[in-house]
């Protein structure tokens, strides 16, 4: 079992505890051996099972959530579709970052448990993973993948991932694509709070967090409803 993650690598400002597998993705060793176990099952399934995202650093999602805030980077509603961030106020825009988004420091990602996920093989030529809910919906490219997933998470041969947010509790919407590994992540979220999130953000050499001072305002509750939800956050 690897050891318990200091503050520094859950909030994403300490990468020492990966290790780099191809494709320059980068995971603690534990999830590295349950992904491949995983991987040769769904090999043996028919699945090139592949993954998209995994580490991201706090300069990272710092990176994604300054440029949502300020109109570089589109975000998105529940169908789709481009929200017009510029109509919004800024409180208004806070939310609709979250809903698809974690604030820095606040992100799974930021363990080297969590990764999202997609069948290789599956993908169309010429086409690019957008990790949107039509791939993994009915019908979608990937949705034969995701209910193979679901059989091997209901019959307990996972080998310990499970989807954080399968299911919309009114904050993050639902991600099929992410798994997380159970025995690592349900400890790193359990040791999560604003303190530390505070904290996080003040150690950041350079950190200018946008939309930070109405993040704070209402902290408690974004917790409550973005983060420290049963089962997950972003």
């Amino acid at each position: 079992m690897t050891g318990m993650l200091h503050d520094d690598q859950l909030t994403g400002l300490d990468e020492s505890h990966l290790v780099e597998i191809a494709g320059g993705h980068r995971l603690v060793p534990e999830v590295v051996e349950a992904f491949d176990a995983l991987r040769a099952a769904a090999a043996a399934a028919g699945f090139d099972l592949a993954i998209a995202s995994s580490y991201r650093s706090f300069a990272r999602q710092l990176g994604i959530w300054n440029g949502k805030a300020c109109g570089a980077r589109p975000v998105h509603d529940d169908a789709g579709c481009p929200v017009l961030m510029d109509t919004l106020s800024p409180v208004e825009r806070l939310h609709a970052i979250l809903r698809y988004s974690a604030l820095p420091g606040a992100s799974r990602h930021h363990w080297g448990t969590d990764l999202d996920v997609y069948d290789a093989a599956a993908l169309p030529a010429g086409r690019r993973v957008q990790l949107v809910p039509a791939e993994v919906a009915a019908g979608g490219w990937f949705d034969p993948l995701h209910r193979w997933l679901d059989e091997c998470m209901a019959t307990g041969r996972c080998h310990g991932f499970y989807r954080p947010y399968a299911a919309d509790r009114g904050g993050v919407a639902p991600e099929r694509w992410h798994l997380s590994y159970a025995p690592l992540a349900q400890g790193c979220a359990a040791r999560f709070s604003g303190e530390l999130l505070r904290a996080c953000w003040d150690r950041a050499v350079g950190a200018d967090l946008l939309l930070r001072a109405e993040a704070e305002a209402e902290l408690p509750a974004l917790l409550a409803r973005y983060v420290t939800v049963p089962e997950g956050w972003c």
